[in-house]
């Protein structure tokens, strides 16, 4: 079986993988599993800007076991007791009524099970390295340098030096951000590993010129959570500025929903910082209308995923909130793959080759719509105008 089979094979639920992704986060709550209000989050953690935090310890002091501040993002963290674990989704939604308070809800990045055991997401190599396949190899992009530059930040599980990029002056100018290919120890490579690498290689086709940017905001599960993502965003805002370099185009290929559908205050807030960018993010692999945050923001960009052919791909998220479409459907782009260690290889030290794989998924599409923007930016178009002559060349199939 491969990802072009996969389409017509049974959904697995969000509640299947959140058993099996427990082996390695193990303080994810699953709110109203298969209900309208289901959501994924952070067991017993609540987050609150310190303006409100006061109130917050007022009125749940006897619920809370710690208060963890965040310097970077100005919040705190609020662990809650044990016993209010589970609860924390319905006390968010309670104090939040009066103060800025909420669940620190799991972004998930391309998941959706479709058969067994390959899952959406999980890439079909194609030809690694010397290694011989059946499929050609992507012609790699022509190493061009747009002046003056335009930059795309990618926000995902890190960029590999592949030949693509490591001549590149601009992959270690922000500091290296290397895959983290086995995080857990276990044999083989995990299930997201080099998703990062893959989505920057989609930029680097259609935008060969583009200055990337990349932030590890995604763990090689495929797993973050609002504050990562919150605080990735930030770092990347806080580096631009000091460096006096505008950012063009951001690129968010993880996303969650939450219980009330309203978009976490934390994404809601870091994004409306990026004024001067235009902020691309996956639809989700859902095959849902219910949004998808933080892509059904208004001002993000959101991105489905089509086939080839250009009909919607029946795992992609889709409704009125969703912007444009583009092929996420067997997208080939450059890939990192983990060799097989000797018994005396330190941990992050194993060999690595590159090559490419295939892969499916709205995270494929909107590196596409993201490159788009970035040409047309570098045509001359300012911000809104590229955004909107972006969409209209990738429509959402009816």
């Amino acid at each position: 079986m491969d990802n072009q089979s996969t389409e017509s094979e049974r959904h697995v639920s969000l509640a299947e993988l959140v058993e099996e992704w427990r082996a390695h986060w193990t303080d994810l709550l699953l709110h109203d599993a298969g209900g309208p209000g289901e959501c994924l989050v952070r067991a017993g953690e609540l987050v609150v800007t310190p303006d409100g935090l006061g109130h917050v310890v007022d009125r749940l002091g006897r619920w809370i076991e710690r208060v963890e501040p965040t310097e970077e993002l100005n919040l705190a963290r609020i662990h809650l007791r044990a016993s209010e674990r589970d609860r924390c989704v319905h006390i968010a939604q309670d104090v939040g009524q009066h103060i800025p308070v909420a669940a620190n809800h799991v972004h998930i990045g391309a998941p959706l099970m479709i058969g067994t055991p390959l899952m959406v997401g999980t890439p079909l190599m194609v030809g690694t390295g010397a290694e011989a396949d059946r499929t050609a190899p992507v012609p790699a992009p022509p190493e061009l340098t747009w002046h003056p530059p335009v930059s795309v930040a990618v926000l995902d599980t890190g960029l590999d030096p592949h030949p693509w990029f490591a001549r590149r002056s601009w992959l270690a100018e922000w500091g290296l951000s290397p895959e983290v290919l086995d995080g857990d120890g276990s044999p083989g490579q995990d299930r997201q590993a080099g998703h990062g690498t893959f989505v920057a290689g989609v930029v680097l086709q259609h935008a060969p010129g583009a200055t990337l940017r990349h932030q590890r905001v995604l763990s090689s599960f495929g797993l973050t959570d609002d504050l990562t993502v919150a605080a990735g965003l930030r770092r990347i805002r806080r580096t631009a500025s000091a460096q006096r370099m505008p950012l063009d185009v951001l690129v968010l290929t993880a996303g969650c929903h939450t219980s009330d559908n309203t978009c976490p205050p934390l994404l809601r807030r870091e994004i409306a910082l990026f004024d001067d960018a235009v902020v691309v993010a996956a639809a989700g692999n859902g095959a849902t209308s219910r949004p998808f945050w933080p892509a059904a923001l208004p001002e993000v960009l959101a991105v489905a995923a089509t086939h080839p052919d250009g009909r919607l791909a029946a795992f992609s998220n889709h409704g009125p909130w969703v912007d444009a479409a583009a092929v996420g459907v067997d997208v080939v782009s450059s890939y990192v793959r983990l060799r097989p260690a000797r018994n005396d290889t330190a941990p992050g030290t194993e060999t690595r080759s590159y090559g490419f794989a295939r892969w499916s998924g709205t995270s494929f599409a909107a590196p596409r719509v993201a490159a788009e923007v970035a040409a047309l930016r570098h045509s001359g178009l300012d911000p809104a105008r590229a955004r909107a002559a972006a969409c209209e060349r990738h429509p959402v199939p009816r």
